[in-house]
């Protein structure tokens, strides 16, 4: 049982594999060999890799003379959680430029909602296209 082994006591008990031995640097044993500084304890640190952040992407719609205005209100409602507001101004800046962004994501969670975009399109027999774009 690992309570009971004698490593495990050395480390509890304030043996030669206490803490402050533990941190200290390799193959000194935890002891100074000039006897300086005796009992200080160092910091192990542990560095970690940088990550880098992920690629983002614009979700865009493209305007066409079918879709009715109020399935690209809903659409930016359900799909983008846009407040009615800010749908009704992108579907309007959509219709006017001919493109509009829905929104700038990372690409697995852009993909999804083209995705979405165009699946509920396709159920409700409009020919709305959904793209992305690399930012």
């Amino acid at each position: 049982m690992l309570a009971h082994s004698p490593e495990n006591r050395l480390l509890h008990s304030g043996g030669p594999l206490a803490w402050p031995a533990v941190l200290a640097g390799p193959g000194d044993g935890g002891r100074d060999s000039d006897d300086e500084g005796e009992g200080q304890t160092g910091v192990v640190t542990k560095t970690r890799p940088k990550t880098k952040k992920p690629s983002l992407y614009r979700v865009l719609l493209l305007n066409d003379d079918y879709t009715p205005m109020e399935f690209v209100i809903l659409i930016l409602e359900e799909v983008f959680n846009k407040s009615r507001e800010d749908a009704t101004r992108i579907m309007l800046h959509v219709h006017n430029q001919g493109v509009g962004e829905c929104g700038v994501f990372p690409y697995e969670v852009a993909e999804t909602k083209v995705t979405r975009v165009m699946d509920a399109a396709r159920r409700n027999q409009h020919p709305l296209q959904c793209v992305m774009e690399k930012q």
